[in-house]
């Protein structure tokens, strides 16, 4: 499961890099968050020894960047 969860969320990633490139500059934060998502289960997955404070700080960024990304997303529907 956890690798399909890699994958899945390496492809979010990738897509959101690719939306962000097309025009929509804020969307390099989902693309972040997720980065971010990649990066956690893979050293769950890969064992490496980065728990604690690191993680902690990084996924409240991603969680910031994710919350700025979307409210962008928001203001820029059509109306």
């Amino acid at each position: 499961m956890l690798i399909i969860s890699i994958i899945l969320e390496a492809t979010v990633m990738a897509i959101a890099i690719l939306a962000a490139r097309d025009g929509r500059p804020y969307i390099y934060g989902l693309a972040f968050t997720f980065g971010a998502y990649v990066f956690y289960d893979l050293a769950r997955f890969l064992r490496w020894d980065v728990e604690g404070p690191l993680l902690s700080g990084l996924f409240l960024v991603a969680t910031a960047s994710a919350l700025v990304s979307v409210w962008m997303l928001y203001r820029d529907r059509p109306r």
